[in-house]
């Protein structure tokens, strides 16, 4: 549940950091009709604010449900370890630690681990015939599908 919270802080500021940069960007190229001071009166005295607000709220609330997922591939961590580590490299993770049943990844640099909100840590684990990779949705999906096809690569090169 404090992860859940924690990863809900951040993104609600995420998305308000966003905000203030859309509204400071249309400012800035003068596609806002309105100067500086009648955006944020407009904005804080209006139920747009409001409207506002409340979708930041949900959006933030709700996003470490569907934000973070676990996949499986079929296959082995100590065979296939090689394949795993290309696939992560290939999306821009790093190896930072690893043991016989689990490797731990995370993103390669400060400008890839912002762009995850600094929840770039990946785990990867063998679940019976299966890996196991678990973490934020938008690497790991990205992973499982490049290492799904390695594995299977591998494998007709093998026979």
């Amino acid at each position: 549940m404090k992860t859940y919270l924690i990863r809900s802080v951040k993104y609600f500021c995420a998305l308000c950091v966003l905000c203030a940069i859309l509204m400071a960007a249309m400012l800035a190229t003068g596609t806002s009709q309105l100067t500086a001071e009648e955006t944020l009166h407009l904005l804080f005295h209006s139920d747009r604010f409001v409207l506002l607000g409340a979708a930041i709220v949900v959006l933030s609330a709700t996003y470490p449900r569907f934000g973070f997922v676990r996949r499986r591939v079929e296959g082995d961590l100590v065979r296939h370890r090689t394949q795993i580590e290309t696939a992560f490299r290939q999306a821009g993770l790093r190896l930072v630690s690893a043991t016989d049943d689990e490797l731990r990844f995370r993103g390669d640099g400060f400008v890839r681990r912002a762009s995850l909100l600094f929840e770039d840590e990946v785990r990867v684990t063998q679940y019976g015939q299966w890996i196991e990779i678990d973490g934020i949705r938008r690497v790991v999906v990205r992973v499982a599908y490049r290492l799904e096809g390695y594995v299977e690569t591998l494998q007709r090169n093998e026979k």
